[in-house]
C-alpha cells in the first residue's frame, strides 16, 4: 500500500469510529491553531493539532470525563518523559476552554470552537473535496502556497514545475501540447497527486515525531508523454519512525484523452477473452468501476501475467534474468514469477518499465534500471485502451 495512503488512513480515519473526528479552530496563547479530536472512546481520546504558522502536526492523547478533557501532547514513548498537557472544559457552544502547560511550568490559555468551513473551495478539485472528507487536512493544505519552479520542454510538451516549500514536494503541470480541455483534466489529476504527497509528508513527520525527525525524499520524473499517454515516475524514500527506512515507486499513468488512471490491464492483456479493468481499491481518491473482484484479478496476475512477463523479459534481457546459482553472490532472482505479480510500472521510450516486488530482506533487488518490456513484445497483446503511438 502506498505510504501516503496508509499514513493518512492511520492518522485521519479511525477504524470503526462511531462518529468522525471533530475539528476545531482557535488559539493557544496568542497563536492560531487547528485541532482534531476523536472522542468516540472517552478513555482513549486521540487527536492532533497544528499551529497555522507552521502546519506541522503535534499528536495528542488523553481522556474525557464528562465535560473535562485532559490531553498530553506528543506520542507516548513509555519512559515517563514529561510532556506538555492540555486541560480543557467544554463550553456551551460546543467548544473547549482551558490551558496548556509545558513541563517547565509555562501556562498559556486555550480557546477552541468547532471550525466553520466554506460550502465549497476556490476550485472543484482535490482541496474542495477535502472540505467534506477531511476538513483538518483541508485547513492545512488550503493555507499553503506553491512556488513556481523551472519550465521545460519534454517530448514536445511544455511543463511548468511547482513546489510546496516546506515539504519540498514537487510536481509539474502541462502548459501546452494537448487540447485545452485535456490539459485542464490532466493538470487536475497531477495537482491532486502533488497535494496527496504533501499530506503524505506531513503524516510521515507525525509518525516519526516519537523518534525524532523523519525523512521523506521524493524524485519525480516525466517519463513519457504522447497524444494518448501521460506517464510519470514518482520514487520516494522515507523513514517515518518504523523499524526500517523504506522506499518505493508509485507512478502516475494517465489516459491523456480522459485523464483517467490507466491500469496495467488497460495497456497489456495476456489473458483469455476481453481485458478486464481492476483498479486497486486502496486508493480511495481514484474513481471508476472494477469489472472483476480482487480474487479474479490476483489469479490472473499469478497464473497468466507473471509467467508471461518473465518469458518476455528473459528474451529481452537473458543475462540479467538468469536464475542465481549457489556460487553466485547475487541473490536477486528475477526469474521468479512471484516478484512480477504486482509490479509498479510506467511508460518509457523503449517500452514499459517494471519494478519488481521482493521480500524485505531482498529489497535491494528492487528498482533495477534494465527491466523494460520492449514495445515489440506487446504487439498482439493490446489492453482495453487503444494505444497507437509508439516511438
Amino acid at each position: 500500500m502506498k505510504l501516503w495512503i496508509w499514513l493518512i488512513a492511520l492518522f485521519s480515519l479511525p477504524a470503526l469510529a462511531e462518529e468522525p473526528p471533530v475539528v476545531y479552530s482557535g488559539t493557544l496563547g496568542k497563536t492560531s491553531i487547528v485541532l482534531e479530536l476523536d472522542l468516540n472512546k472517552p478513555d482513549e481520546v486521540t487527536g492532533r493539532y497544528f499551529y497555522q504558522k507552521y502546519h506541522l502536526d503535534l499528536p495528542l492523547n488523553g481522556t474525557l470525563d464528562g465535560q473535562e478533557l485532559k490531553l498530553q501532547e506528543g506520542l507516548d514513548d513509555f519512559d515517563d518523559t514529561p510532556r506538555p498537557e492540555l486541560a480543557l472544559t467544554k463550553d456551551e457552544n460546543g467548544g473547549w476552554q482551558g490551558h496548556w502547560t509545558n513541563p517547565q511550568g509555562k501556562t498559556l490559555s486555550v480557546s477552541l470552537q468547532p471550525v466553520q468551513l466554506p460550502a465549497a473551495g476556490m476550485d472543484d478539485g482535490y482541496l474542495s473535496a477535502l472540505i467534506h472528507t477531511d476538513p483538518y487536512e483541508y485547513l492545512r493544505l488550503s493555507a499553503l502556497q506553491l512556488k513556481a519552479g523551472k519550465s521545460e520542454n519534454f517530448m514536445g510538451y511544455q511543463l511548468q514545475w511547482w513546489t510546496e516549500p516546506q515539504s519540498k514536494i514537487s510536481l509539474f503541470e502541462i502548459v501546452s501540447g494537448y487540447p485545452e480541455t485535456e490539459i485542464q483534466a490532466i493538470n487536475q489529476k497531477l495537482r491532486t497527486r502533488l497535494w496527496q504527497e504533501v499530506s503524505g509528508w506531513h503524516a510521515c513527520m507525525l509518525g516519526a515525531s516519537r523518534f525524532g525527525q523523519g525523512e521523506y525524499q521524493q524524485t519525480v520524473t516525466p517519463e513519457y508523454l504522447s497524444d494518448e499517454i501521460v506517464s510519470v515516475s514518482v520514487f520516494t524514500s522515507y523513514d517515518c519512525g518504523g523499524a526500517h527506512p523504506d522506499f518505493g515507486e508509485a507512478p502516475v499513468n494517465l489516459n491523456a484523452k480522459t485523464a483517467e488512471t490507466l491500469t496495467l490491464e488497460d495497456v497489456v492483456w495476456v489473458g483469455e477473452g476481453a481485458p478486464f479493468h481492476y483498479l486497486n481499491a486502496e486508493d480511495r481518491t481514484l474513481t471508476g468501476k472494477n469489472d472483476v473482484g480482487f480474487d479474479t484479478f490476483a489469479e490472473y496476475r499469478d497464473k497468466k501475467w507473471a509467467p508471461w512477463l518473465v518469458k518476455q523479459l528473459t528474451a529481452a534481457h537473458p543475462q540479467q534474468m538468469k536464475k542465481p546459482t549457489e556460487e553466485s553472490d547475487d541473490d536477486c532472482d528475477y526469474s521468479d514469477p512471484s516478484v512480477w505479480q504486482f509490479p509498479a510500472w510506467y511508460f518509457t521510450n523503449k517500452g514499459l518499465y517494471f519494478d519488481p516486488t521482493f521480500a524485505r530482506v531482498l529489497r535491494s533487488c528492487e528498482s533495477p534500471e534494465w527491466t523494460v518490456l520492449p514495445w515489440s513484445a506487446m504487439k498482439g497483446h493490446a489492453g482495453s485502451v487503444a494505444i497507437s503511438q509508439e516511438p
